[in-house]
């Protein structure tokens, strides 16, 4: 009898907690058992496994009785990443490699029949898994997953391109042999180099609009979200796919959560490393595609936008209870997704960019066109947005749309970089004084740090008051006036501060 262990990694959300494959040897009935609550694609491993060692030119122990453990037994494992620890735990069983140079090295990779190592999903969550722990681990990895684990600083990332590699650094030595050359697939991964400049499209390229490009620089500024609002053609879909670029650089910590998130959906790219996520779903797009889910569950669009922006065009189109789910995210900042055997938490910490016709045909109030909606249909179609989502939304902006004379004759407005860099020194000094964002504010950071002077409290109060606002939408407007004394340089926030913030806090039309 013969028993190997080798450590690999399960997903469970960010989490990727530690997963020894233990391999069994004995004699008896031939058989190839594989136990530890693992899903259909871990349990077809078996196959792929017995292909890639056979057709590697290895020996598989068909005369054997084969059970392989996934450690701990109560969570559950899915995908192919178990492939190459799994073949490797029957190698070092067999005895055709050295069981004991495994220590100290983790493992993952899918396997092909013929024993070509393919990519797997969430190898950036694995290597900050590692790095979290502070366990120095050596990480193999196949070629693409190796080199986004090696994003990680001072991680210790590996790549084999077969299993042949692998096995041959870790066959057995003698102690009075030259050490083996490595093989010609294995190679140490180090960090690839850091774009010098992330190119996001340009703001300049939207004539007119400039009361929508105040209210995006404000949005960037203070984190807040943004509804936009006008006719078909008016150039909310072009606004909100430039305000990405509007936002400030990444830090690399920022830059590797966005990344792993998108690295366990499946979208991570090196060619988008430290650029701003922009996720648009389809406004067909379900609750569980908007906030994640599934068995096991998987980061939906508001976690793949992790520190972005997410947008949503036609916003009364989605269903209803994919917009309701979006209100707790937007407050919180996480989702929690919760089923009956297991629970993951995912981060959401985005800007929410919405995008809406006035009425069913879109031309309400327009100078254009006539619209043909009734006050009822308009009521109806402008009530599938509720209230408390409404007041979750930080700036309310029409966009009305440009005539075709002022298009053609309209010079090129500011640049993105020119923006970019006033939202930058806003949200600098916010972070300086209260080491956060004027969005995330919350209690009495709001009162500590408005630094709201006598007149503009009393002119916020009459206003309230008059307009029926609730606390929600009256603490909304003191953080987007903040943030307007943010981009003026002003210590104190003023009446002009507010009277601006007023006028993005308005209701839609009856």
């Amino acid at each position: 009898m013969s028993l190997s262990l080798v450590q690999s990694r399960a997903l469970l959300g960010l989490d990727a907690p530690a997963v020894t494959v233990e391999v069994h040897l004995a004699n008896g009935l031939p058989s190839f058992t594989l136990v530890g609550l693992a899903d259909v694609e871990v349990k077809e491993a078996r196959e792929r496994v017995r292909s890639a060692i056979q057709n590697s030119g290895l020996e598989f122990p068909h005369n054997k009785r084969i059970t392989v453990n996934l450690a701990p037994a109560d969570l559950p494992k899915d995908s192919g990443r178990f492939d190459l620890p799994i073949a490797l735990g029957i190698l070092a069983a067999s005895g055709q490699i050295d069981a004991a140079r495994l220590a100290g090295y983790e493992f993952a990779g899918e396997l092909s029949l013929s024993g070509e190592l393919r990519p797997v999903r969430g190898a950036l969550a694995m290597s900050l898994a590692l790095h979290a722990s502070r366990v120095v681990t050596q990480l193999v990895l196949p070629p693409g997953s190796a080199e986004e684990a090696a994003l990680v600083p001072d991680a210790q990332v590996y790549s084999a391109r077969h299993l042949l590699d692998v096995v041959q650094h870790f066959l057995p030595q003698d102690d009075n042999a030259p050490p083996a050359e490595p093989a010609a697939g294995w190679s140490r991964v180090t960090a690839a180099p850091q774009p010098e400049l992330v190119r996001y499209l340009d703001l300049a390229d939207v004539k007119g609009q400039l009361g929508a490009k105040r209210a995006l620089e404000i949005a960037a500024a203070g984190g807040h979200s943004l509804l936009l609002m006008g006719p078909p053609g008016s150039g909310k879909s072009m606004l909100a796919q430039r305000f990405a670029g509007l936002l400030p650089t990444m830090t690399t910590l920022e830059a590797l959560q966005s990344a792993a998130v998108a690295s366990l959906g499946g979208r991570f790219s090196l060619d988008k490393w430290a650029q701003r996520p922009t996720c648009s779903p389809h406004h067909t797009a379900s609750a569980v595609a908007l906030v994640g889910g599934g068995s096991p569950p998987r980061p939906g669009e508001i976690s793949l936008a992790h520190h972005g922006v997410l947008f949503l065009d036609e916003l009364p189109e989605f269903p209803r209870a994919a917009l309701e789910a979006l209100r707790e995210p937007l407050e919180s900042g996480v989702i929690t997704i919760s089923r009956a055997a297991r629970r993951a938490e995912f981060p959401a910490r985005f800007q929410l960019i919405g995008a809406m016709n006035p009425c069913p045909c879109g031309y309400l109030g327009s100078k254009q066109k006539v619209c043909r909606c009734t006050p009822d249909q308009v009521a109806r179609y402008q009530s599938k947005l509720s209230g408390p989502l409404v007041d979750r939304i930080d700036l309310h902006v029409e966009v009305p749309a440009v005539p075709a004379a002022d298009l053609l004759q309209a010079s090129a407005g500011e640049a993105t970089a020119v923006i970019r860099a006033r939202c930058t020194a806003a949200r600098e000094r916010a972070m300086a004084r209260q080491g956060k964002t004027n969005q995330a504010l919350q209690g009495q950071e709001i009162d500590h740090y408005l630094l709201l002077d006598d007149a503009a409290a009393k002119f916020l109060n009459l206003a309230a008051a008059r307009l029926g606002w609730s606390a929600r939408s009256t603490h909304r407007a003191l953080k987007v006036a903040r943030t307007i004394a943010d981009l003026a340089g002003a210590r104190a926030t003023q009446v002009t501060h507010v009277a601006e913030a007023m006028q993005y806090r308005r209701a839609l039309h009856a």
